[in-house]
């Protein structure tokens, strides 16, 4: 039996997959849809010391608690920090990390510092008129420096999104992941959500130019996908998403050949 830790982008929870928790069980499989510490029904648990450890320890926690011998642990977008980080503690639990339109941060990086300059310099705006200091409101979905794309999301499920958002602990989006690389050394799938903007034919293009961080695409343990959808597939295509990452735990997708 596959079990499968998801883990959602910030603001949001484990309530962001329940459509696609939904098709992975019905083919049999062990979910664990992951509401960290101040999301979704855990906003309340939050306060000053929440950062990215906290969440951190809470996937940690996840993967402890399951069942299932072997995890395939779904990181999207933000989400992707505390899943390396709990996969560098228990890389002998974890069949394969899944990265769902996201990048590829490395030990000692924060959100902050991966994330595109215009969006980087919003974010550290907002987080000087924090209203309390340690958290960040959830900004209309209007914002599409936080949100991306909203392609594919019916009107029911933009409101589900506004109506429960909650507020982003700073401390997750400012302290450094910690690696020691085990992580980084475990198979992996990519999903790229193409109406957001990448695609495996940019990811080629970028390999081929020589980007260094690109360059552990080339592993044949490396499989990727393109999704025709936004930014929020749980929400925009849960079907095809499930589907996905079906096959990316089976090792199936597309795998980039170097052309040397």
């Amino acid at each position: 039996m596959t079990g499968y830790v998801l883990v959602s982008g910030g603001y949001t929870g484990g309530w962001i997959w329940r459509d696609v928790a939904a098709r992975l069980r019905d083919g049999g499989a062990e979910v664990h849809p992951a509401t960290l510490t101040g999301y979704g029904d855990r906003r309340h648990l939050t306060g000053p010391a929440t950062d990215l450890e906290t969440h951190v320890e809470d996937v940690v926690q996840l993967i402890d608690h399951a069942d299932a011998p072997q995890l395939v642990l779904v990181g999207h977008c933000y989400g992707i920090f505390p899943v390396l980080g709990a996969a560098d503690r228990r890389p002998g639990r974890v069949e394969r990390i899944v990265y769902v339109d996201t990048g590829m941060p490395e030990d000692g990086e924060s959100v902050l510092d991966v994330a595109p300059e215009e969006v980087g310099d919003h974010v550290t705006a907002r987080i000087a008129h924090s209203e309390d200091g340690h958290t960040l409101l959830p900004p209309p979905l209007t914002d599409t420096a936080t949100w991306a794309s909203l392609e594919g999301i019916d009107e029911a499920g933009l409101e589900r999104l506004a109506r429960l958002a909650a507020p982003q602990p700073i401390g997750t989006l400012t302290q450094p992941l910690q690696l020691t690389g085990k992580a980084l050394e475990l198979p992996a799938s990519g999903v790229f959500c193409t109406a957001n903007g990448m695609s495996i034919a940019l990811v080629e293009a970028v390999v081929a130019a020589g980007d260094r961080r690109a360059q552990r695409l080339l592993d044949p343990r490396v499989t990727l996908f393109d999704l025709p959808t936004g930014h929020w597939p749980m929400l925009s295509a849960p079907g095809e998403l499930a589907e996905v990452l079906v096959r990316a735990a089976a090792g199936e997708g597309h795998r980039l050949v170097s052309a040397s």
